[in-house]
């Protein structure tokens, strides 16, 4: 048995990680660090009660825990996680990795230095649509890839302008959000591309971060679309893949957060289930079929991380991708403020 830290109890770990943690066997969420509200002792939530309030991270790590889960604003993920992996413990940070490139190339030689588990929580490899694709894209039935083109897109008109993510912060904004896990399956799928391009914006008026974005990555023959809006009343495709012989489309989120975000667990039977109407639609010179999607869950992430740990596995979301994918960010909105393509090799 592991006995798991988490650092944060915003939406982050209160929706994405603490009951997802609680699901996988051999793991035990042992203590959790508060820093707003009351005294010590437990959390507020009662699905909590046996898990202990810290304060601190300092406070944590006098504790026999084995994984650090760092589920706090962006800009705080590199000095905790350094400050955990200087303390021995196994890591997991809340995607991105960190803010900067830089500060995440420390964190990579730091966990190799101390032999210790250091990854992403880039939980949307464990979703039913990705998973799918993925299937689908090793099978061959698209033949060669010509377009890739992958939406997040959500209608939130309205600002929250006390959110972290939507102040002129690093780290902030809906690029170093959700496009850190659009660009981490197109890495998966597709691997480095040779250049990125990229459109990053405000398109809500009175927005100080970005909250919507049109990033290209180019390969040879192929483009990959990222795309994301907070202004999509009607949403595109989550996935519309197009090539030498035949095309994939997929609409709608996988259901995994919106079940969190309702109370449900992972570990409830058919908690997370997808109407079949939602699945996805291939089309080939024979015609149009309907492609179940392949259920997974976010589980998934957490039992691999504990496999890797015990050494029963290897690391799925490794340190170098969560890298890969900090170098792509950074690069993204340098091409967006020059208005120009920029070659992946002036990343590293």
């Amino acid at each position: 048995m592991l006995n798991v830290g988490l650092v944060g109890f915003g939406l982050a770990g209160k929706v994405f990680h603490a009951p997802v943690i609680r699901a996988v066997e051999g793991l035990r969420l042992t203590a959790i660090v508060q820093r707003s509200g009351g005294g010590g002792g437990s959390p507020p939530d009662p699905r909590y009660s046996d898990v202990e309030l810290v304060r601190s991270v300092d406070e944590l790590l006098t504790r026999g825990i084995d994984l650090v889960v760092v589920a706090t604003p962006n800009t705080s993920h590199h000095p905790i996680a350094k400050q955990c992996l200087l303390a021995g413990r196994h890591v997991v940070v809340d995607k991105p990795l960190t803010t900067t490139v830089a500060e995440a190339e420390e964190l990579v030689q730091l966990g190799k230095e101390k032999r210790r588990v250091l990854s992403a929580y880039q939980n949307r490899r464990y979703v039913g649509d990705f998973v799918t694709l993925r299937q689908l894209l090793s099978e061959g039935v698209l033949g060669r890839v010509a377009i890739f083109e992958s939406h997040f897109d959500r209608f939130r008109p309205e600002l929250k302008p006390a959110a972290w993510r939507e102040q002129p912060q690093p780290g902030s904004g809906i690029w170093f959000d959700l496009g850190a896990h659009l660009l981490d399956q197109a890495l998966v799928l597709f691997g480095i591309p040779e250049a990125i391009s990229a459109d990053i914006r405000s398109e809500r008026e009175g927005a100080v971060a970005d909250d919507a974005f049109d990033v290209t990555l180019h390969y040879p023959h192929m483009r990959a679309l990222l795309r994301a809006s907070m202004l999509a009343a009607s949403p595109g495709p989550t996935f519309a893949v197009h090539g030498t012989t035949g095309s994939f489309i997929k609409y709608g989120l996988d259901p995994q957060e919106q079940a969190l975000k309702s109370g449900h667990t992972p570990d409830e039977p058919d908690w997370d289930v997808e109407p079949s109407e939602m699945s996805g639609k291939l089309t080939t010179p024979e015609g149009t079929r309907t492609i179940p999607t392949i259920p997974s869950s976010f589980t998934r992430y957490y039992e691999n991380i504990r496999d890797a740990i015990v050494g029963k596995a290897q690391l799925a979301v490794t340190p170098e991708q969560a890298l890969d994918v900090m170098r792509g960010l950074e690069l993204a909105v340098a091409s967006s403020r020059k208005r120009c393509a920029l070659p992946w090799s002036t990343s590293k």
